[in-house]
């Protein structure tokens, strides 16, 4: 595989986390971090919507974070390829 010099770019699986948390990972071939992510942000977001009671506003915590992390670890991860 040729490598440019500039390294690859994050910018793809950085907007696609952005849609889907976890998606960026799957596109920059993590697919164990992608479910993780994925399964955090969803626990996450059913705990603030009530499915899962008395969590709410930590779930929202938990969920951003989780949101936040999965776009800077897709551009940084993509950024090395």
């Amino acid at each position: 595989m040729r490598r440019r010099s500039g390294g690859g770019s994050g910018v793809v699986p950085a907007v696609a986390s952005v849609v889907v948390p976890g998606l960026g990972q799957l596109i920059n071939g993590e697919g164990d971090k992608a479910l993780g992510v994925f399964a955090v942000w969803g626990i996450a977001g059913l705990g603030f919507i009530g499915a899962i009671p008395l969590i709410g506003t930590v779930a929202a915590v938990v969920g951003g974070a989780t949101w936040v992390y999965a776009v800077a670890d897709g551009y940084v991860t993509g950024r090395k390829k």
